[in-house]
């Protein structure tokens, strides 16, 4: 089966591209918008609406294929590549990958994914909202002309076993973090909230103090409201980079101590802490984070570090799994481009021990957290990211219903080889 067009539609993401520095500096809220100037080149505002393209693959026999290109919420921030705008790129994948797909045979998703990662256009590789949209849609146009369903393509590249159960889903409220943790403790979600501490002074406090106070409060929540008995989902709490701002991004001692009374406050749950600091590079990050893993396991304290910032790529990754540097590594998946890289960096992180986190971005689409459930099924990290949104409620359901479906027509022996 060969690829005979490439068509392409402007789209919308499930969230917006937010100015990470602008943020940080203090921009302050405006209703759902932000007030002042934005400060990362290419953005129009602080916040602006999320941009995707859908790429369609049509095959041979008239079947379409199809995947999402998008970008991170935070684009152009921690060494990302620049704002993904629709109108700048529909034309270059229209002419210059589609030229590259059209007539090829769809033999092997990870080889033909693989040479889009790889490809250069005047003499720059493909922004990487692309390679992840094509990828996507090359996996699905495989699936397709195999007659199996994309994880059974991944499985049996890979020669892994996709699994029988679900996968832990994650997820994240935004900024409505009281109302939206009360959706997550209704829907029994497996691990909560994200919070989105990004701010010193409105959201951690100046001592740490707010986010305290939002864990005793997040922990009764739970304990009182259980869905059900034993109900005990996983804390995971996203501060981006302001613990370092506000004890020093390479004081481990005091980011221990503090970390210490998190783990009183949230106990008996088990808690996580995302991006404790942002030290500006990726050597950097690598090296303090690092350290207050090594410092926190040596004192025995009890919470989880997650690594974000600095770490976009299957590089990245493997760099900091290789330094433990954090308990557990979001793989971002836009950022790392092609598809068959998060693959490889999930299976890279477990092969080194380090827990495997499929992450992503709020500002995704639908059909890319659908191909990204299929994913996981097949590399089976230890959480994945609901997606798209901050509703909690849309996200949820989009990732949760398809790995059901897939489990459903497995049972059945649905696409499912021999």
């Amino acid at each position: 089966m060969k690829i005979a067009s490439v068509i392409c539609a402007p789209g919308r993401t499930g969230f917006y591209f937010d100015d990470q520095a602008a943020i940080k500096a203090g921009a302050a809220h405006d209703g759902a918008m932000y007030e002042g100037a934005p400060k990362t080149p290419g953005f129009s505002s602080v916040r602006q609406a999320g941009e995707a393209i859908s790429v369609m693959l049509v095959l041979e026999d008239g079947q379409v294929a199809w995947g999402d290109c998008a970008a991170v919420q935070y684009s152009g921030a921690g060494g990302r590549d620049p704002l993904f705008l629709a109108e700048s790129f529909i034309p270059l994948i229209e002419k210059d990958v589609a030229a590259h797909l059209v007539g090829r045979e769809l033999s092997s998703f990870r080889e033909l994914a693989g040479e889009i990662d790889r490809m250069e256009v005047g003499g720059r590789r493909l922004h990487t909202a692309i390679r992840y949209g094509v990828s996507q849609a090359i996996l699905d146009a495989v699936a397709k002309a195999r007659k199996l369903n994309m994880c059974d393509v991944v499985a049996e590249e890979y020669g892994l076993k996709v699994s029988e159960q679900p996968i832990r889903i994650f997820t994240q409220s935004g900024d409505d973090r009281y109302s939206n943790a009360d959706k997550m403790i209704m829907k029994a979600a497996d691990v909560l909230p994200h919070g989105l501490f990004n701010n010193v002074e409105e959201k951690l406090g100046t001592k740490g103090e707010k986010l305290r106070e939002y864990i005793v409060w997040l922990r009764d929540r739970i304990l009182s409201r259980a869905p059900f008995e034993g109900y005990a989902p996983v804390l995971h709490i996203d501060v981006y980079g302001t613990i370092g701002q506000v004890f020093g991004n390479d004081n481990y001692r005091a980011m221990a101590d503090y970390l210490k009374t998190l783990e009183e406050a949230a106990k008996p749950l088990h808690l996580r802490i995302e991006g404790p600091m942002d030290s500006g590079s990726r050597e950097a990050q690598m090296r303090d984070l690092a350290g207050l893993t090594a410092l926190l396991d040596k004192e025995n304290i009890r919470v989880e570090l997650v690594a974000d910032e600095w770490c976009n790529t299957l590089e990245d990754v493997i760099y900091f799994a290789d330094h433990k540097a954090g308990h557990m590594i979001q793989i971002k998946t836009p950022d790392l481009g092609s598809v068959h890289n998060t693959i490889e960096a999930v299976l890279y992180c477990k092969q080194r021990g380090v827990g495997a986190y499929q992450g992503g971005t709020c500002n995704e689409t639908n059909r890319s957290a659908e191909v990204c459930v299929h994913c996981a099924m097949a590399t089976q990290p230890e959480q994945i990211l609901a997606k798209p949104g901050m509703g909690v409620d849309e996200g949820l359901m989009i990732c949760s219903n398809e790995m059901r479906r897939v489990l459903a027509l497995r049972r059945a022996g649905i696409g499912v080889r021999g």
